[in-house]
Parts: structure tokens; sequence; C-alpha cells
């Protein structure tokens, strides 16, 4: 199982989980053409894409979604909220290529697909867990806090790509109106990098063992500081980076995507 962010900001977010059979896009938030450039960059052809899916209706996590769609005929698999919130901002896709699941799990080619509910401000937002048999990997961002249904839905996963939003602190002092603060640090809102520590720890206590900090914020954040605040923490839990756990920041904006995928 391989796990590659391919963009992660505030700004569009978009990663890939694969085996050699099978290939899977988690959101697309970045435009149709970036996206295939970021996806040539490390080897993979739109064509052998088998799913699209999507974790919640937000313009950063569906910009390209629509675009891909259409020009390679690739299936979209969204919650129910999900679809109806989105639909309009896709435009129409083929009937063929909507994917609304139901079930607690489902299997795309030789990977089963786990979607769980995350706590964030949309219509019926999940993250996803995948299981193949070379390994496990998972999408939790766009959170206002880890509640234990997500821990339990993450339980065992070797690679999670988890959310570092913003330092509380940058936050605090920054030039965002207070509405948008007071939406950013709600439980239904985004991580901080203090509580994406505590959530590591736990992680790697449940059998993590790389993470990936993503979707950090343009304005509040930088990943050295998310960083550093991660690894401090999971520290003082007396866990060891490079013994333990691998820690590594997805990039934002740049096109050296490589260091990011995690083999498991």
């Amino acid at each position: 199982m391989n796990l590659c962010s391919l963009r992660s900001s505030s700004r569009g977010n978009s990663a890939v989980a694969f085996t050699d059979k099978t290939k899977i896009l988690v959101d697309c938030g970045i435009s149709g053409k970036t996206a295939l450039c970021c996806l040539a960059d490390i080897n993979i052809a739109p064509e052998e894409l088998d799913a699209i899916v999507v974790t919640h209706e937000h313009i950063d996590h569906i910009r390209g979604v629509g675009v891909l769609c259409r020009k390679f005929n690739i299936p979209v698999y969204a919650s129910e909220g999900t679809w109806y919130a989105m639909e309009s901002e896709i435009g129409v896709i083929p009937r063929e290529c909507i994917r609304v699941f139901s079930d607690v799990y489902f299997n795309i080619g030789d990977i089963e697909v786990h979607p769980f509910d995350i706590p964030h401000d949309a219509a019926e937002p999940c993250g996803y867990a995948f299981f193949s048999s070379g390994g496990s990997a998972a999408v939790a961002t766009d959170m206002g806090c880890i509640d234990d249904g997500v821990l339990d839905a993450l339980h065992g996963c070797e690679t999670v790509l988890l959310e570092a939003n913003h330092d509380a602190n940058m936050l605090a002092m920054g030039n965002y109106p207070q509405h948008l603060k007071n939406r950013i640090k709600s439980r239904r809102g985004h991580l901080a990098n203090d509580d994406a520590g505590k959530a590591a720890a736990e992680l790697v206590k449940r059998g993590t063992k790389h993470i990936l900090l993503g979707h950090l914020s343009r304005e509040n954040n930088y990943p050295p500081l998310a960083y550093n605040t991660v690894k401090n923490i999971l520290e003082s839990e007396d866990i060891h980076l490079g013994r333990d756990v691998i820690l590594d920041v997805a990039k934002k904006d740049d096109v050296s995507y490589c260091r990011d995928c995690a083999v498991v």
C-alpha cells in the first residue's frame, strides 16, 4: 500500500492511495491540469485511476473532481450528504460514474475502503482508511478535534496523513476576522498543531508507523513549526522519531512530491 500527497494546504488538497493493481485519488481540490502534472510526477497516468473518493464538498477538496471524471470517465465516490452539497459545484458527470456509498466498507479493486465520520463543518464529511494485503493507510484531515470514533477508525493504520492546520498563537494574533478564527478553532473546524501532536502520539500507540502532517494553513502555520510541535509532543510521550515513527510534512504548493510518498 502506498499513500502519496499531491498537494496539501488550505488552498487545495489531493492524495493518492495505491497498490500495484488499484489507484484511488482522494479528493481533487486542485485544477485538473495541476492534478495531471502531479500524477505524472509520480508516474501515474490518469487513465490508471480506478476512482476518486471525496471527503467533503469544500472547494479546496473538489475543484478538479468534475473535470477529471468527465475527461477520463473516473467513478466518483462520496457520502449522500456530500453528493447533494457538491453536485452543483462539480458540474454534470456521467451517471455511471456516480457512486453514493451507504455501506460501512466497500471495495475498489484490491483495496478495502473504510469511510469514517469526521467533525467538520460540512454536509456529511468523512475521512478514509485503506486496507490491502500489502498494508494500510488513511487520510484524516479537516477535523476540529480528534474524537474516539476517529481514533478507532485509524487504529492500526500504518501510514496516516494527519491534519496540522494551524498554530493556535499565530491564529489568535493573525489578521483573520474573529468569526473566521472562531470557525477554525471550533470542534468542527481545523486541527491545531498541539492537537495534531496529541493525536499523533495516540496513533503511534495504536500501531501507526508513519505520520505525514498536512493541510497546513498558509497564513497561520509553517512546516518547521508544525513538525517541531508534533515532534516535541511525541518525544514527551517517550516516542522517538526513527525508532518508533517516521514524521514528515506534506509539501504544500511546490512540484516535488516524491518525498511525500509513504510506502508501507
